[in-house]
């Protein structure tokens, strides 16, 4: 087994550069989700057609499995009585920790943020009037530390019938990716979440699955294709590019995610078969496979594992089977009586990484020295090029609301 040193003494990220010109820049999506480009990829075999024809290259024993996760309006533009302008992007909760528990609740919240204009704000809270029922609101935004290059931002809203959920639906935008040189209009309301999304959290779309429509669902139930759904809120810091020279000095961001038992249980079933929709459960799902591992190698014998770090996967024993990590899971949820799984990764995936859980991906195509470009060299090897550069040659477009590609091993 190579370490992760090894590994990334191996990795170049200007092999993982490459020339994307400005116009291939998807700055709005296709009128109709399904009418994007797909690039197919197997073996040998780059070919191209229309997204809604894929379930005509999905094996039949295939199990998908997609993020459900929803964008939050994350963007908050306060204005002070200088005039300034000031933006709080929220990124994760802290108090109460968990998504679900902060958006519900009716009380004062705390949320890690990126304060855009932060100059401005030396002191004193922000202030915001929102609509809701017909009423005029308050929202207070007080600062409760910094938090290294992010600030704590306290929530306060004079409205106690609102819980915070409903705060920021009233008084955010959404969070377009930086290479959209636009402002979120209406219709990204609709367009920038799945069809699928049920669940608030993350400030980023899982883009693979912006092109499935309900008839493309159905085509792929029809074909005898199953589904399973896990969530994974998708933080900013999927953006973050690689700057460093080496992979190493690259440091991962942390992102939550939740999967209910009988859904571990549907995974185990199929583990040799598996498409990933979307790199976001590509990492999810690998995790899953590492945090098996780790109950079993734990200390504690049983005791589940609930965080991943960034190059842990590589430094820890791998000859235990999918079965038996993820059997090892589910029991130790069984033990406990838990119904979900709730853990967190920092989980980067590399060239050399040995993909335990897929054996296919849908994904968009992704910038130039991004992590999430590394992933997709990690799981096609060098062929990651040959895919590009026919999508740059054959029109595809690029990025969120770019076309699509399907890669089976």
């Amino acid at each position: 087994m190579k370490t992760i040193e090894t590994l990334a003494g191996q990795i170049s990220i200007a092999d993982h550069v490459y020339d994307l010109p400005e116009d291939r820049i998807a700055q709005f999506p296709e009128k109709e989700r399904d009418n994007s480009k797909l690039l197919y990829s197997r073996g040998d075999l780059v070919s191209d057609d229309i997204f809604r024809n894929i379930a005509n290259y999905i094996p039949r024993n295939s199990l998908l499995v997609f993020n459900n996760t929803r964008v939050i309006r994350a963007r908050i533009l306060f204005r002070k009585e200088t005039g300034a302008s000031i933006e709080v992007f929220c990124i994760e909760p802290l108090d109460p920790g968990e998504y679900e528990l902060s958006f519900s609740s009716t009380k004062p919240v705390v949320w890690k943020c990126i304060v855009g204009n932060l100059k401005k704000w030396k002191s004193g809270s922000l202030k915001k009037r929102i609509l809701s029922g017909g009423k005029e609101n308050e929202v207070i935004a007080e600062k409760a530390g910094p938090d290294g290059e992010t600030i704590n931002v306290r929530f306060i809203w004079d409205n106690p019938g609102l819980n915070f959920g409903e705060i920021i639906e009233k008084a955010g935008r959404l969070p377009l990716p930086p290479y959209i040189k636009r402002e979120d209009d209406g219709n990204d309301a609709v367009s920038y979440q799945t069809l699928y999304s049920r669940f608030n959290g993350s400030v980023a779309a899982p883009t693979a699955g912006l092109h499935f429509t309900g008839e493309v669902l159905e085509r792929i139930r029809r074909k005898g294709i199953r589904s399973a759904e896990l969530t994974l809120h998708i933080g900013a810091g999927t953006f973050k590019p690689v700057k460093t020279g080496n992979v190493l000095g690259h440091e991962m961001h942390t992102e939550h995610f939740i999967i209910d038992r009988n859904t571990i249980e549907t995974i185990r079933t199929f583990r040799n078969t598996i498409l990933s929709v979307g790199t976001t459960s590509v990492r999810t799902l690998e995790s899953l496979y590492w945090l098996g591992v780790k109950t079993i190698t734990g200390r504690l014998p049983g005791e589940l594992a609930r965080t991943l770090d960034q190059w842990e996967s590589y430094d820890v024993i791998d000859n235990i089977t999918t079965d038996e990590s993820l059997t090892a899971l589910i029991e130790a949820m069984d033990s406990k009586g838990e119904k979900y799984l709730h853990a967190s990764t920092r989980l980067m995936i590399i060239p050399g990484y040995d993909f335990r859980m897929i054996s296919g991906l849908i994904t968009n195509f992704h910038q130039p020295g991004s992590t999430l470009l590394l992933l997709v060299s990690a799981f096609t090897g060098k062929k990651w090029k040959r895919i590009y550069d026919y999508a740059l040659r054959n029109g595809f477009r690029f990025l969120s609301y770019g076309d699509a590609s399907l890669i089976l091993k």
